[in-house]
C-alpha cells in the first residue's frame, strides 16, 4: 500500500490519518459537543430525511447561529477533508461516485456507532450532510488538480 506511492501520496496518507483521528475525537470524545458526562436513557435517532435540517433552518433564530453552524455547516465541512484526501490516497476514489459512496458508507458507520454506544444520535440528516461534504471535498480536489495541470501547461508554453 505505502511502498509504491509518491511523496504526495505519502503526505496525503499522513494528513488523511490525522484527519481521521481528529474526526473520531470530535465525533465521539469532544466534551464541547456534549460527548461525555451525559448518560442517555435509551437510543436517540431520526430516520426522517430533512427533518432536522428543516428544524435547524426554521428555528435558527431561537437555537442560535452557533447551533445552526455546528449542526448544518459542521457536518458538511467535517467530511470535506475525507472527500479531498480519498482520491489522493486511493486510486479507486479518483472516480467521484466512489468517493461519495465511501463517504456515505463511512457516515453510516459513524452514525451507527453513535447509536449503539449512545454517543450522539443516529440522524439520517447527518448522513445526507456528511455525504454532501465528501462530494464537495472531491470537487475541491478536482479543482486543485485542474489548477495544477493548467499551471504546468502554461509553464510549458512560455
Amino acid at each position: 500500500m505505502i511502498r509504491n506511492t509518491t511523496k504526495h501520496q505519502k503526505m496525503g496518507w499522513v494528513l488523511f490519518l490525522l484527519y481521521l483521528a481528529l474526526l473520531v475525537y470530535f465525533l465521539f470524545f469532544a466534551e464541547s459537543f456534549g460527548r461525555t458526562d451525559s448518560v442517555r436513557s435509551g437510543y436517540s435517532y431520526n430516520l426522517t430525511p430533512l427533518k432536522e435540517i428543516k428544524r435547524f433552518w426554521i428555528y435558527r433564530d431561537r437555537l442560535g447561529m452557533r447551533a445552526f453552524l455546528l449542526n448544518i455547516v459542521g457536518n458538511v465541512v467535517g467530511f470535506m477533508p475525507g472527500g479531498f484526501f480519498l482520491p489522493i490516497v486511493s486510486r479507486r476514489s479518483k472516480k467521484w461516485y466512489n468517493t461519495v459512496l465511501i463517504g456515505a458508507g463511512f457516515s453510516l458507520f459513524v452514525e451507527t456507532v453513535q447509536l449503539v454506544f449512545q454517543v450522539g444520535s443516529f440522524d439520517v440528516d447527518d448522513m445526507i450532510l456528511n455525504t454532501a461534504g465528501a462530494g464537495l471535498g472531491y470537487i475541491l480536489y478536482r479543482m486543485v488538480q485542474r489548477a495544477r495541470i493548467w499551471r504546468r501547461h502554461r509553464a510549458r508554453k512560455q
